[in-house]
């Protein structure tokens, strides 16, 4: 894809879509950031790159700390001389109930969803703008373009970085700085596990865990999820300068759900 020498962050990187995406980029030539809150899974991603001779920075730490949610771009800077590329996949299933909300609950998914992949954006416009550009992609969700019945308030954010993202795409377009979202439906990873496997999601007390995992793939036309490398290859395209010309998308990649 014509990578060699970008420098990236990719969030969320210590396993599942993340840890796909990272990897990919790296065999790409990019340089990655590799950044999460699990610092084992992050050395292991880390040492992986590494050890296939490719450059990685392990990056751990709490990204609801703004200070360490723009801290992550000032030490890409500093170790790699500067950022081109940066993949806002953090993200959490949040709370499944309306009546009965744990608003404590609805402030987390807000702060890990919207307002930490705000503030590494806004870290990342200037060393972006110092090399003439960037591309900038967040993972919204289907659920973010289409109502979800088990988790309006996880609709409500994800539809919010949506917008958040259309909107920087045209802001920042004419700086050569490109912004999309990358909308999944269900993804075989650590996540859909918890998503689907929540005490107060409704169908799934005392549910096999697998079962559950299955029941979600089969809402797609497809009748399966998603392998998180499958989502990452598109999440790398966007990121690329293969979709040069592709600004402010919201991309399903969901087997044809939202068809």
């Amino acid at each position: 894809m014509n990578m060699q020498g970008k420098i990236a962050i990719v969030t969320a990187a210590a396993s599942g879509t993340g840890r796909a995406g990272a990897l990919i980029l790296a065999r790409e030539g990019v340089a990655v950031c590799v950044a999460d809150q699990d610092q084992a899974g992050v050395e292991a991603v880390v040492a992986q790159i590494r050890g296939q001779g490719g450059r990685a920075l392990a990056m751990s730490g709490d990204l609801r700390d703004d200070a360490m949610a723009s801290g992550i771009v000032a030490a890409t800077v500093r170790e790699f001389g500067g950022l081109d590329l940066l993949w806002n996949h953090l993200g959490v299933p949040g709370p499944s109930v309306v009546e009965g909300l744990d608003m404590e609950g609805w402030d987390l998914t807000v702060d890990l969803n919207l307002r930490s992949q705000l503030v590494t954006t806004i870290a990342a416009l200037p060393p972006m703008r110092a090399r003439g550009g960037g591309s900038i992609l967040f993972t919204a969700s289907t659920s973010g373009l289409a109502g979800s019945p088990w988790s309006p308030t996880y609709s409500a954010v994800k539809a919010g970085v949506i917008g958040l993202s259309r909107g920087l795409a045209k802001r920042y377009a004419k700086e050569n700085i490109r912004v999309n979202a990358i909308c999944p439906g269900p993804i075989d990873s650590p996540m859909l596990r918890v998503f689907v496997n929540r005490p107060d999601q409704p169908g799934s007390a005392d549910a096999d865990v697998e079962a559950l995992v299955r029941k979600a793939g089969n809402l797609s036309p497809m009748g399966r999820a998603a392998q998180p490398e499958e989502i990452a290859e598109v999440a790398v395209f966007l990121l690329s300068d293969k979709a040069s010309y592709v600004t402010g998308v919201a991309m399903p990649v969901d087997g044809g759900q939202m068809a």
